[in-house]
């Protein structure tokens, strides 16, 4: 995980809706953007807040462990 945004300006981050998130409970929303040296998540109802920042190696085992699950 990288803890500090290389994305330059993120403001131009095209986020995608997690295909996992619960649409019938919009507390429960994680989206995802891609970058290309990183992949940053965020919580949709909170856009400007904390976000994770993943090396895209790290993104991909993540995301393969998790469909294992």
């Amino acid at each position: 995980m990288i803890r500090k945004s290389s994305a330059g300006d993120a403001s131009a981050l095209k986020w995608v809706k997690s295909s996992y998130s619960d649409s019938s409970n919009g507390s429960e929303c994680v989206e995802v953007a891609a970058a290309p040296h990183t992949v940053h998540v965020r919580d949709s109802k909170n856009a400007h807040g904390p976000r994770l920042t993943f090396e895209p190696r790290a993104w991909t085992d993540f995301a393969a462990y998790v469909s294992e699950g």
